[in-house]
């Protein structure tokens, strides 16, 4: 009996980690989708930017995270949040992102934080809280990788500490709570069957 349960135990951590192909597609198609995005989400950022000053970037940073959170949210296998946020930058990248190939080294490191939070959990909590988490930890990577790029040292105190809660609130809710939004109602339309999310639902719902 043991031995059954282990074997049984060892299957359902290869399935869990083993990725198919409509997965896969699922994965490419949401970052290449968000990199088009966020090259748009730029240019509402300098719109922005001109009506409240540099405080506008920490203010909206938390959109440049979702399609790792949202890809998570949908896939629920290692790896989810980072390929998808690295294929979203070099979508971004080949569509003409003024910022060029360092925004590869930035969607890495933002991916990167991303993914932590659900690595914490080993990959089996995909809930609100665990999603707030991935952005705030987006956003913690990216404002210490901004500190280094940006000389961020230089700055007030005070400006610092508005720009880091302004970041982590952004990364937490267009981030996080919005990659959850979004996966919830792309679910409703059908198009996620069969995906580890619609597993989840049905598994609640009975």
């Amino acid at each position: 009996m043991e031995n059954t349960q282990n074997l049984t135990s060892e299957r359902q951590t290869r399935r869990a980690s083993t990725w198919n192909q409509r997965e896969i597609v699922m994965v490419a198609a949401l970052g290449v989708v968000f990199g088009m995005l966020y090259l748009a989400w730029v240019q509402l950022w300098l719109i922005v930017q001109g009506l409240i000053g540099p405080l506008a970037m920490d203010l909206l940073f938390g959109f440049w995270f979702v399609a790792s959170t949202l890809a998570a949210y949908v896939i629920r296998k290692p790896g989810a949040a980072f390929i998808a946020g690295m294929v979203a930058a070099i979508a971004e990248v080949l569509t003409g992102n003024p910022s060029g190939a360092i925004l590869l080294l930035t969607g890495l490191i933002q991916s990167a934080g991303a993914e932590l939070p659900f690595a914490l959990t080993g990959w089996r909590a995909y809930r609100l809280p665990v999603l707030l988490a991935s952005g705030v930890s987006a956003a913690l990577f990216s404002f210490v990788y901004n500190w280094f790029r940006f000389s961020y040292w230089e700055l007030a105190p005070g400006l610092l500490v508005t720009m880091l809660v302004l970041r982590v609130l952004s990364g937490a809710v267009l981030g996080g709570w919005l990659g959850q939004f979004l996966g919830d109602k792309l679910y409703n339309t059908g198009v996620l069957q069969g995906l580890a999310i619609d597993r989840a639902k049905r598994v609640a719902r009975s």
